[in-house]
């Protein structure tokens, strides 16, 4: 078998292949941050192409954390109910299902509500200037990942995902060029990490699955976060019970990334190597073979792939032809499997067991 279609086992939680599709933000739930009809067909259509683990787009831990709007949200206890329908959508297409916990930060684009950051540095220099959290602030967001985490727990997710990367807020408060405090939340590499630090312990005690952390492994700056940071990152990471770094780059400053296959991979190779701890690798991974690489060569143990899933649904069928490996197929979808498969209920789906020739 090749390395890309072996299970993977976190925590007792196993994944059909090492295939994950990353988080994207949609902008298509309710103007109060419910699940819609959409997200069913979007994120059930990834599970049927049979990726092992689909992760939501970033569910927002406060009214005013959405990226944009049409966000999904997290913050109340009336998110539950729509979430763990959609768990359920991607279970019966049989991939397990990931929720990535965050908050925009200064990046919060509507005018409805403050912009928060940890100094008051705006984004751009036409950006609004966000509100400098208060020590209190931070207690309670804190305590809005903590409630998030118990609620994607209740939702029924396999996995958890908190999100420090792409300039949103917890990213900002690791980054030099967005966090100019001078009190235990600033400074040092120990004082930046604190709310992470913080936010990973309130979100351990109330999640024991698998736990995963995105992080902007560089900031492409002057003066900002290289990935040799996150080798001090990592290790503290590794020691508060994180499973999974999942190395993304970019995001505290408005900028072109000269991006490439695999541009991103080498920090995912560095922190694996370097923490002793599994690493995904994200960023225009586009073939099966470029994904078998990664993971043969020990570069990471899991690959995020994003546009590629958007353009086919049916990717990882895709990088099986690439592989040429006997492919994941829906039963409905061969044609010895179809008879039996419309006596059963709707959406109860079998497992993506059976395998064609690629």
């Amino acid at each position: 078998m090749t390395k890309l279609f072996e299970p993977l086992t976190i925590r007792g939680v196993k994944l059909r292949n090492r295939i994950a599709m990353s988080p994207m933000c949609m902008h298509s739930a309710t103007p109060t941050g419910d699940v819609t009809t959409f997200h069913h067909v979007h994120y059930g259509a990834r599970a049927l192409g049979g990726a092992g683990l689909v992760f939501l787009e970033t569910t927002a831990v406060q009214p005013n954390g959405m990226i944009g709007p049409g966000d999904l949200g997290i913050w109340d206890e009336s998110h539950v109910h729509g979430l763990a329908e959609l768990v359920n959508t991607i279970h019966a297409m049989g991939a397990k299902a990931g929720c990535q916990i965050g908050h925009a930060g200064r990046q919060y684009p509507i005018a409805d509500l403050p912009s928060v950051a940890p100094s008051a540095i705006p984004f751009t220099p036409d950006s609004r200037v966000p509100q400098a959290l208060s020590i209190a602030q931070i207690a309670a967001l804190v305590d809005a990942f903590r409630q998030a985490a118990r609620r994607a727990r209740e939702a029924g997710f396999d996995v958890l995902e908190i999100h420090t990367a792409h300039g949103y807020l917890l990213n900002e408060f690791l980054s030099p060029k967005a966090n100019h405090r001078t009190d235990a939340y600033g400074g040092s590499h120990e004082n930046r990490y604190r709310i992470v630090r913080e936010v990973i312990d309130a979100v351990r005690g109330e999640w024991d699955g698998p736990l995963f952390v995105r992080i902007s492994s560089t900031d492409y700056v002057e003066g900002g976060n290289r990935p040799e940071d996150f080798l001090v990152y990592g290790r503290w990471m590794k020691e508060q019970g994180v499973d999974l770094i999942d190395c993304s780059s970019g995001g505290i400053a408005m900028l072109k990334v000269d991006s490439f296959p695999n541009y991103q991979v080498p920090a995912a190779e560095l922190i694996r190597r370097e923490v002793g701890i599994m690493t995904g690798a994200v960023g225009l991974i586009e073939t099966g073979r470029q994904a078998e690489e990664i993971l043969r060569n020990g570069r990471a143990d899991i690959v995020l792939v994003g546009r590629e899933m958007l353009k086919d649904p049916f990717w990882a069928r895709t990088a099986a032809d690439d592989l040429r490996t006997p492919a994941p197929v829906p039963p409905q979808y061969t044609r010895y499997g179809s008879a039996w498969q419309r006596a059963l209920p709707p959406l109860a789906m079998a497992p993506l067991e059976e395998t064609v020739a690629a």
